[in-house]
C-alpha cells in the first residue's frame, strides 16, 4: 500500500476517494509544468544574454560620426 504524506499526515493512497486522487494528479501535473517552465525560462534567459552580447558586438562594428561629420569605423 503506497503512502502519501500531506501536511505531516500519512494517507494510504489506495484508500483515498477518487476526488482526492484527481486533485493529487492535478497537483502533480501543475508541479511538473512549473518545473518544465522554469527550465524553459532558464534557457530563454541564457539565449537573451547571448543575443544582447551579439547585438552589442554588432553595434561596435557600425560606423560612427566623428567630430567633423565624416563616418569612421570603430
Amino acid at each position: 500500500m503506497p503512502m502519501i504524506k500531506i501536511d505531516g499526515q500519512d494517507y494510504d493512497l489506495d484508500s483515498l476517494p477518487d476526488a482526492v486522487k484527481n486533485q493529487l494528479q492535478s497537483l502533480q501535473f501543475v508541479d511538473a509544468e512549473l518545473a518544465r517552465l522554469g527550465a524553459q525560462t532558464a534557457v530563454f534567459k541564457t539565449a537573451r544574454i547571448a543575443y544582447v552580447n551579439a547585438l552589442k558586438q554588432l553595434l561596435t562594428e557600425l560606423p560612427t560620426a566623428s567630430d567633423n561629420g565624416t563616418l569612421r569605423f570603430s
